[in-house]
C-alpha cells in the first residue's frame, strides 16, 4: 500500500497540548479511571486519557499509564513528549480502547499518536479497536490518486528505545500501525486483525526508521501485513504469521522525490497464508529521483496458497490508466537473497523478477526454492526481465533462462 503522505505529522500533532508540568510522584501509576473516565463503552473519555497522560509524562521516575479492563471510547489522542521519565514510561492496556466513529473529529491523519517519547513501553493484553467497518465504504484511495485519507490507528513518531508487546489492533479505519523516524523500536507478540477485504489496512508500515524488530506476531488484514517503505535501515522480521493480506513487502518505493535509500532488511522464519503476494519488492514507474534498495534477505519462508510467491515488481502502479507508457523505475535494486522458500502458489508463476530497464536488478541470489502450483494447467514457472541473478540448490520452478 502506498499513501506516503499519511506520515507527515498533522497540525494536530504539532499544535496540540504538550505535557503540562505537574508534580507527579516518582514511578507512580496513573489510571484513566482516576481522571474521570467512564469506561462504559459509550461516553467520550478522551479528556480523561489526555489528563492521565499529562500526569504520567510529568513523572520523573518510571511511571505507568493504566487503562483498566473496561471499554473506553476516545477521539484523537496525542501522547506527546518529551517527558520527564528517567526510566521506562509504560502504557499498560488491559481493556478495549474504541475509536470514535465520528470522522469529523479526526482533523489529523491518526487516531493515537505517540510523539517524541523515550523509553516507551506499550504493553498489556488489551485492544485498540479502530471501529473501521463504518469508515471503509468512504475510502476511495484504492481507486483514486487524490483521496481523503482516513486515520491510522496507532502512529509512533520520533521515538527512541520503544517496546510494544501483547496488544491487539482491530479493524482500523486505515493502517493499523505506522512508524516514522524512530530509533530502536521492537514489536513482539502483537496481534493485528482485520478482514481480508478491508481497504488500505496495512498491518505495520515503516518509514525513515532504524533498528526496527517485528517478532513472533500474528498479522491478518486487508493489505500488506508488513510494508517497509523508504528511508529504513536495519529492519528485522522473524516469526510472523501473515494472512490474510497482501504479504510482506518492501515498498512501494520511488513515487516521491524526497525518498531515501532502504538497506539492511532481514525477513526470516515467517509463514504466509492465503495472501495476494508472498515476499515482494515493488517500485513505481517513472520515479522522480533515484534511490537504492540493497542488502536484503528473505529466508526460511513457508507459503500456503499465496499468489505471486516471490516477486520483484518495478512496474508497480495501482492506477493503470495513469501509468500507461511511463518511463521505467529509477529505483536501483541490488544485493537481494531469496533462500529456502517453499510452499504452494495460487498463480502459475512462482518467481517473478520484472526489473527496471533503466536500472536492472543486480546481484540477486536465489537459493533452495521449492514451490508448487495449486491450480489447473501446467507446471509452475518463472518470469524475469532486466535482472542479473545467480541460482543455487533446488530450483522449482526452473530458473529464468
Amino acid at each position: 500500500m502506498d499513501l506516503r503522505f499519511v506520515f507527515w505529522l498533522s497540525s494536530f500533532a504539532l499544535c496540540s497540548f504538550s505535557a503540562i508540568s505537574l508534580a507527579g510522584s516518582s514511578s507512580g501509576t496513573y489510571s484513566v479511571d482516576d481522571y474521570s473516565a467512564k469506561g462504559d463503552g459509550k461516553s467520550d473519555d478522551t479528556k480523561a486519557f489526555n489528563d492521565a497522560w499529562a500526569a504520567a509524562c510529568a513523572d520523573s521516575g518510571s511511571p505507568t499509564l493504566m487503562i483498566p479492563g473496561n471499554k473506553y471510547v476516545v477521539g484523537p489522542l496525542l501522547f506527546k513528549g518529551p517527558c520527564q521519565n528517567t526510566g521506562p514510561l509504560t502504557v499498560k492496556v488491559q481493556g478495549t480502547v474504541l475509536a470514535s466513529t465520528n470522522l469529523n473529529l479526526f482533523t489529523g491523519q491518526e487516531w493515537v499518536l505517540f510523539y517524541k517519547v523515550n523509553q516507551l513501553r506499550l504493553t498489556g493484553t488489551g485492544t485498540f479497536d479502530g471501529q473501521g467497518t463504518t469508515a471503509w465504504p468512504q475510502n476511495q484511495c484504492p481507486f483514486k490518486k487524490q483521496c481523503k485519507v482516513l486515520p491510522v490507528s496507532l502512529k509512533f513518531a520520533f521515538l527512541k528505545d520503544t517496546v510494544v508487546s501483547g496488544i491487539t489492533s482491530l479493524n482500523p479505519k486505515m493502517f493499523h500501525i505506522a512508524l516514522l523516524n524512530n530509533e530502536g523500536i521492537k514489536f513482539q507478540n502483537v496481534h493485528i486483525k482485520a478482514p481480508g477485504d478491508s481497504p488500505n489496512t496495512d498491518g505495520i508500515h515503516i518509514e525513515t526508521s532504524t533498528g526496527v524488530q517485528i517478532l513472533q506476531s500474528d498479522i491478518g488484514t486487508g493489505d500488506d501485513c508488513i510494508s517497509i517503505g523508504h528511508g529504513n535501515t536495519d529492519v528485522y522480521v522473524e516469526g510472523v504469521n501473515c494472512g490474510p493480506g497482501h504479504g510482506i513487502s518492501v515498498g512501494s518505493l520511488g513515487r516521491y522525490s524526497y525518498e531515501k535509500d532502504v538497506t539492511g532488511v532481514i525477513v526470516k522464519g515467517c509463514t504466509i497464508s492465503g495472501t495476494m503476494n508472498g515476499v515482494r519488492i515493488k517500485s513505481w514507474q517513472a520515479s522522480p529521483s533515484s534511490i537504492s534498495a540493497t542488502n536484503m534477505t528473505f529466508d526460511n519462508i513457508i507459503l500456503k496458497d499465496v499468489g505471486n510467491p516471490i516477486i520483484i515488481d518495478q512496474n508497480y502502479c495501482p492506477f493503470k490508466s495513469a501509468c500507461a507508457q511511463q518511463a521505467p523505475s529509477r529505483v536501483k535494486i541490488s544485493g537481494i537473497t531469496f533462500s529456502n522458500i517453499r510452499g504452494t502458489s495460487t498463480t502459475p508463476v512462482g518467481v517473478t523478477m520484472q526489473c527496471s530497464k533503466a536500472y536492472p536488478c543486480q546481484n540477486i541470489k536465489v537459493q533452495e526454492i521449492n514451490l508448487s502450483y495449486n491450480g489447473p494447467g501446467g507446471p509452475i514457472t518463472s518470469s524475469c526481465a532486466n535482472v542479473k541473478a545467480s541460482y543455487s540448490g533446488k530450483q522449482v520452478p526452473d530458473p529464468c533462462n
